[in-house]
Parts: structure tokens; sequence; C-alpha cells
């Protein structure tokens, strides 16, 4: 049961979907940032900060009480991989995961605009991709799918044959971490 409108601040219908299967009442307003990387910022600083700039840019034009934001990064040595650009820069990113271990990292926000509290976090989880053919990966990127996911890939999706191993929370990969938001939300009394 929800105490209180709870706001997605997220064009995501993975979030959307993951939300919904936790049985929580919400509505969706997806908010329209900028999400470069600033100098400096480390991976889990940028996510947090994304999703607290989500939240507050749906909170100042919606209606609502908790406002939920949310951004997930593929993160390779250290070099975050956003979405790519085009399907070279699919290729790219596919092929250099290829038989490596990669870390998906969320961060995520929950904003209570009636008490003026943020609460930010991040989730990271290790995914290890088994070695990909270069007809796999270009089958893929052929797909359509890669192009709107950080990393090029989604884990629920047509790349669901490409992880070897996830160390960690497996909803995380698909974007949102649930168990974690959830109990955020619990503790902010959002949801019973």
């Amino acid at each position: 049961m929800t105490n209180g409108t709870i706001i997605l601040a997220s064009a995501s219908p993975r979030r959307t979907e993951l939300m919904a299967l936790a049985g929580i009442t919400f509505g969706v307003v997806p908010a329209d940032i900028c999400e470069d990387v600033l100098p400096g910022e480390l991976p889990a600083n940028h996510v947090m900060r994304l999703s607290h700039e989500k939240a507050d840019a749906v909170a100042v034009k919606t209606n609502g009480r908790f406002f939920v934001g949310a951004d997930t990064i593929v993160v390779l040595d250290g070099t975050i991989l956003g979405k790519p650009v085009d399907a070279a820069d699919a290729m790219r990113m596919l092929t250099s995961l290829s038989g490596r271990n990669h870390e998906v990292i969320t961060g995520f926000t929950v904003y209570d605009s009636t008490l003026g509290i943020h609460i930010s976090r991040s989730v990271c989880t290790e995914v290890t991709f088994k070695k990909l053919e270069k007809h796999e990966i270009a089958a893929y990127i052929a797909t359509g799918c890669p192009m709107d996911k950080a990393g090029a890939y989604a884990i629920q999706g047509g790349a669901v044959h490409f992880v070897r191993s996830i160390n960690g929370s497996y909803t995380n990969v698909i974007g949102l971490p649930m168990t974690e938001l959830y109990e955020l939300l619990q503790d902010m009394r959002a949801v019973e």
C-alpha cells in the first residue's frame, strides 16, 4: 500500500515494469536533464547526482509527495559506458565487454517533497560476459535493442545469453535495485 503519491521520474519502461511488479502504486513523469559526467566525478557519485537531479526536475513541475529518480551506468576498468551513439559505438562497447567482468551501478534518490528530504544511494552489481563472437554482436545490434541501453545491452532482453554470471542485484542490472529501493521507501513511510 502506498502512503502518498509516488512519482517515478523516468522514461524507462523497464523501471516502470519493476515498480509495478513490486506492487507499488505510482505515476510516471520522465525527467529531462543533462546527463554529462562532471570532470573528476566518480561513477557512483555521477549516478547518485543524476538521480537526485531527476527527482528534483520532476518534483518542481508535478504534484506528488515522493519522487523517485534513478540512473544506471556500465563501468569497465573505471570508464563509464553510456548509451551508444550509433551502431559502431555499440559494437565497440560490446566488443570491449566480451569475456570480461564489468560493473553496473545504479544511483537512486527518493525525495519526500513534504518533509524536504532527499535520500540517495547507489548499488553496484558485477557482471561477467561470455566471450562474444562478432556475428553475435552484429545480430544483436541489428535488433536495435542496444541503442538506448547503458553499455549497449539489456540483460532482460536480447543480450540475456551474453551474461555468464552476475554478483549482486539482478534488478539493478535492469535499471532499478528493487530490494534496496523498496526498503528505502518503507523507511521513508512511502509504502507499508
